[in-house]
């Protein structure tokens, strides 16, 4: 009964841990997901939390501004976005512009949640770090509440 048992607890452990490695080692193969495909996860799953204005420091959103001016070229969803890609882990970095009053310690955390949780499932990857940077604060001008709210004449 004692083999039967030793069997047992490692037939237990040996699917715990392919669990834990999300199934991307397998006998049957591997899977290799590139940094792109992270970078983009991360970079989609960071803008989908309220608060976080744009991804990328100054002169990234500049060029990303001039490129979404040229007729038929694509934006870049990872800008602001870097990875490390390993066999069963990744590792984030991430350049936040956030919206003005917001929290910023609450959204660096609802942030990382998000980036974690979309990684983690649409990949199977362990996320071992998620280092946030916020690097400027939105603020929206008075050309922006123009353009918002409808002119009104003094006299009628």
């Amino acid at each position: 009964m004692t083999s039967t048992s030793t069997d047992t607890s490692k037939a237990v452990e040996k699917s715990t841990e392919s669990t834990r490695s999300g199934a991307l080692v397998t006998d049957q193969g591997t899977t290799t997901i590139a940094d792109a495909v992270v970078q983009k996860i991360a970079g989609l799953a960071a803008r989908e939390v309220r608060g976080v204005y744009a991804l990328g420091g100054g002169t990234a959103r500049a060029i990303g501004a001039l490129r979404d001016r040229i007729p038929g070229a694509s934006s870049s969803i990872g800008q602001g976005v870097s990875v490390e890609v390993g066999e069963k882990q990744a590792a984030v970095d991430l350049e936040l512009v956030v919206d003005y009053g917001v929290a910023i310690a609450e959204l660096a955390r609802a942030v990382r949640r998000n980036v974690i949780t979309a990684i983690e499932q649409m990949t199977g990857l362990e996320v071992v770090e998620v280092n946030i940077n916020v690097n400027d604060v939105y603020i929206e001008d008075e050309s922006d509440q123009q353009q918002q709210q409808p002119t009104r004449d003094r006299v009628q």
